[in-house]
């Protein structure tokens, strides 16, 4: 009798103590977690991982950022898919801001009147959201449905629109709709930034070299102005013409720069001003064509071939004909009074296709050129050359001088011409980048304390590209109007080029670190659909049928275990 009371007394003790201990480690655990803030990441991916600069971004917020999601109701498994990531990354970036993000998830069609839905469509598109008209499967019939997949930031009164799904030529919806999730993290945080901006900074677009107007390259200036100050300078030979700035823009000068304004754009850059340069090698135009059969490509020298050899880079004086291309409408003839006209690829109008994992150009929409060059990339020390874009695998390079006509359509291209390979368009130059005017200057200046040379950068940063026309937007004078930077008039597309220019500006500029959460990839681990319709009744019965006879099984094996155990006991 003593041994059981002492038995039973040990056990209680024993229970006492392990309850004890375990309110103990709970109360320390909670104290831990109120101090230190913690998130364990099991994806292999680190699908829910978030950069360091969005982390820091969250965690600075002064005030409430609500976000209005108009991804809701009735969706496609897809689109669901998108919806669920959009609202992980939300609760995610809550994680980090406590307080200081909230949002809701709206069906835009929720309302049964027709006249009502289309009233909140046409508010949605004026507050800069796109909508997209899907069709899709659903079991053995085919719907069609109208949805807004984006969301709009609100803080302290001020608004931005952002798309989620983000389109790209020649991509099926699983692909694109994977991509799209893993540009959430920059697109939010990119909004949260042009929000939250304080002292942005500023860029210069150069004038007085025959550069592109205000007129035809309105709609990037605008969209830059979300996020930097922009202005319009002519260095006119004044050494502190870009002393306020912190990036140029050089797009497609026609005229001879001057050496005294070269010295000043290479001292920019030397002590660490970014620099996006936009420059055609070869005039050729398509405005002589709509007036004559026939026109010409010429080299075109603005006398900055020099300075761009120095720091890496040297444009060639050709054109490139790419299989790969736009299409134009030819007249082919006349039905009555009525021309007949058909779309032809213009080979002179390469369509240039990212497939580079760098951030700028990462699961970016084709990007439209008129007239563009080819770059070769100079062995420069301390240099690093990334190429951005580059032509298809079907390319000709075509030497200049060139006479330029639609006669070229009427014969099928000989596809055995066109095997040059890619040839890079677009090249980002990183690193210290040597002086052009080093060792060719006078003493008096290189000591002069108020010019105070240079000639060795800071490490540093610059984009070359070999075609002005890719940040120029159509602009009709008479109306005074200004079409979507790489909008299409003839086929009504949009294509990528504000978005890879705004990239561009990003990377050069953002210190934060914002871009590199572009180069997020997640892995689509999707059913076979084929498999998963044939054996859709197995999976189903698998899914309700196993874990009710696993947990009978599990009860049945604990009753025989107790029966065997107290009935010992009681003999």
């Amino acid at each position: 009798m003593v041994n059981k009371k002492e038995s039973s007394f040990n056990k209680k003790t024993k229970d006492s103590l392990l309850l004890l201990g375990t309110l103990i480690a709970l109360i320390l655990v909670n104290f831990i977690g109120s101090k230190v803030f913690t998130r364990i990441d099991f994806t292999t991916e680190k699908r829910y991982s978030l950069t360091d600069a969005t982390t820091n971004q969250l965690e600075s917020l002064e005030d409430i950022v609500f976000v209005r999601v108009y991804l809701e109701g009735d969706l496609p498994p897809d689109y669901k898919r998108l919806r669920d990531a959009t609202k992980e990354l939300l609760d995610e970036f809550r994680a980090y801001s406590p307080g200081n993000i909230e949002y809701e998830f709206i069906n835009p069609s929720e309302n049964p009147e027709e006249k009502a839905r289309i009233e909140v469509y046409k508010n949605l598109t004026k507050q800069g959201l796109q909508y997209n008209n899907i069709k899709y499967k659903d079991g053995d019939t085919y719907s069609e449905k109208i949805i807004f997949p984006g969301a709009i930031f609100s803080y302290q009164g001020k608004e931005t629109p952002v798309q989620l799904l983000k389109s790209q030529m020649g991509v099926n919806e699983q692909v694109m709709l994977n991509n799209s999730i893993q540009q959430l993290e920059y697109e939010f945080s990119t909004a949260i930034k042009k929000l939250t901006r304080h002292k942005p900074k500023s860029i210069a677009f150069i004038t007085g070299h025959g550069e592109l107007d205000e007129y035809k390259t309105a709609d990037i200036g605008k969209t830059l102005s979300d996020f930097y100050v922009i202005d319009r300078v002519k260095i006119n030979g004044r050494l502190d013409a870009l002393k306020l700035f912190d990036a140029i823009v050089i797009a497609q000068p026609d005229s001879l720069f001057s050496e005294k304004d070269k010295f000043i754009i290479d001292q920019f850059i030397m002590k660490g001003g970014k620099a996006i340069w936009l420059v055609d090698p070869v005039l050729a135009s398509m405005d002589s064509l709509r007036t004559q059969t026939t026109t010409m490509g010429v080299p075109q020298d603005v006398n900055i071939a020099d300075m761009l050899f120095k720091y890496g880079v040297r444009l060639n004086s050709d054109l490139i004909q790419d299989l790969q291309s736009l299409p134009i409408p030819i007249i082919t003839g006349y039905v009555g009074n009525q021309p007949k006209q058909e779309f032809f690829p213009w080979l002179y109008f390469p369509m240039l296709m990212p497939s580079s994992n760098h951030p700028i150009v990462k699961n970016l929409e084709a990007i439209k050129t008129e007239f563009v060059s080819s770059i070769d990339t100079i062995n420069t020390p301390n240099i690093k050359k990334t190429i951005l874009l580059e032509s298809s695998p079907y390319t000709k390079l075509v030497r200049t001088p060139v006479r330029i006509s639609f006669n070229m359509l009427r014969d099928e291209p000989d596809r055995r011409q066109f095997a040059k390979g890619p040839q890079p368009v677009a090249v980002l130059l990183e690193g210290e980048f040597t002086s052009n005017f080093k060792n060719r200057i006078p003493t008096q200046i290189t000591n002069n304390p108020d010019i105070a040379f240079k000639d060795l950068s800071t490490p540093n940063k610059m984009v070359v590209i070999s075609d002005g026309d890719i940040i120029k937007n159509d602009y009709k004078p008479s109306t005074d109007q200004f079409s979507a930077l790489g909008y299409d008039k003839y086929t009504n597309r949009v294509y990528g080029n504000k978005d890879f220019l705004l990239n561009t500006f990003n990377y050069l500029l953002d210190d934060s670190g914002l871009i590199d959460s572009r180069s997020k990839e997640f892995k689509i681990r999707l059913l076979d659909p084929e498999k998963s319709k044939i054996q859709k009744e197995k999976y189903q019965i698998i899914n309700t049928v196993l874990p009710v006879i696993l947990i009978v099984f599990l009860g049945l094996l604990q009753f025989i275990s107790r029966k065997r155990k107290y009935g010992k006991i009681k003999k």
